[in-house]
């Protein structure tokens, strides 16, 4: 077993900001040229760890918070998701919480974390007529993540590791030791088949992907990854930090209008599913029948730690400074391709601190109630957690 516990010691931090008024009369040149005029543009997987930005949008949220926004747009992997990002295609968008770390300390790109999307909503997938029933069963296995730097990633590799195997990178018809775990990229929605085509043992990725394999496919969950670290986050809201400073007031409204769909969505889960569906709004291409599933909590028998009570996905908006600090440790000792030197010297604490800007979600859940909205924490340590992780 692998048990970790990270208590946080942040606190509430308010950044003061200059009031910017709606007239045009009073507005500096300087701000009022990069002012926000167009409609504010999302981009988006066809995950349900997109659901904050679609469940604002789809109820409305936006507009009565003041804000024009287009339809979000669906695009079909994280390598264009994150490329259309950089080249300020969108405004806003849901990432996986490594990603926006790339981004800001190797790439140099200003990049800022406003909020948590969810938490948990991914799992270990392997078909149902599989011998893998645990971590241990994956040496000399094939098993696909659809990013190096993924919360999956990170994931798979503590479980991987915590059973002395070792995560490896080769082409696929390389020859692998007993020891070794192969890890390769595929997109999410070639997960599916490629599982039940046997060009994979298993795979680890966000929902609905799981529950499309276990409903089409009768594949089976290994585990649940909220069930190994609990209740973690996995895609974070956010923005450019040059269009945040440029742009206080919109970003203000949205944050509201993206806490008060996590507020809905914990209310009304089966409405939360029609509504994504291809039988409702359709901005995911699945039935109601399959996001059902996803936004439904795992029976007991399907959990290693029962006790936690953790949701197949859950919502939790607020960026606890103890989460971004123990996935930017676990960074520096997960394998991937390509050069990770600028995670070697990176201080945890002040690249962390340096990542997330809080003000805003703070702002908009003071709005909505508070964070005991979301979670059963202590009044007097509302902003601070406990991070536990367990691998049996």
């Amino acid at each position: 077993m692998m048990n970790c516990k990270i208590q946080s010691n942040s606190r509430r931090q308010f950044l003061k900001t200059a009031a910017v008024s709606c007239s045009s009369l009073f507005i500096p040149g300087s701000i009022k040229a990069f002012a926000k005029k167009a409609p504010l543009r999302l981009g988006y997987l066809p995950i349900t760890d997109a659901t904050p930005l679609l469940v604002a949008h789809g109820l409305g949220y936006f507009s009565e918070e003041g804000v024009d926004v287009e339809r979000p747009v669906m695009v079909r992997s994280w390598k264009i998701l994150a490329e259309s990002f950089l080249a300020n295609k969108f405004d806003l968008t849901h990432m996986l919480f490594p990603i926006p770390v790339w981004m800001r300390f190797k790439q140099k790109i200003p990049v800022k974390v406003l909020a948590w999307a969810h938490t948990n909503g991914s799992a270990l997938t392997v078909r149902g007529d599989s011998s893998i029933y645990s971590f241990k069963d994956l040496g000399g296995k094939q098993v696909a993540v659809p990013s190096w730097y993924s919360m999956h990633n990170l994931i798979i590799q503590m479980g991987i590791r915590s059973q002395g195997l070792k995560p490896v990178i080769k082409p696929p018809p390389a020859r692998l030791e007993k020891y070794e775990v192969n890890l390769l990229i595929l997109q999410p929605p070639d997960m599916p088949t490629a599982l039940l085509g046997k060009k994979i043992d298993g795979y680890i990725v966000a929902d609905p992907f799981n529950a499309l394999a276990q409903v089409k496919f009768n594949a089976r969950i290994m585990r649940f990854t909220g069930d190994i670290w609990k209740n973690h986050p996995c895609c974070v809201i956010i923005a450019n930090e040059n269009f945040i400073h440029k742009n206080t007031v919109t970003i203000q409204k949205a944050m509201n209008a993206i806490v008060r769909a996590q507020a809905w969505c914990i209310r009304n889960p089966g409405e939360t599913a029609r509504l994504l569906s291809r039988d409702g709004e359709g901005y995911l291409p699945f039935p109601q029948k399959i996001l059902t599933k996803v936004f439904e909590n795992p029976e007991k028998n399907q959990l290693s730690n029962q006790d936690w009570n953790v949701e197949r996905i859950g919502f939790q908006p607020f960026p606890f400074p103890s989460a971004t600090r123990l996935i930017i440790d676990q960074m520096k000792h997960t394998i991937v391709e390509g050069n990770t030197f600028f995670l070697k010297n990176l201080n945890t604490i002040r690249a962390a601190d340096d990542l997330v800007e809080n003000q805003f979600v703070i702002k908009a859940l003071d709005k909505t109630g508070g964070i005991n909205r979301f979670w059963n924490g202590d009044p007097a340590t509302a902003y601070t957690r406990e991070e536990i992780i367990e691998i049996n």
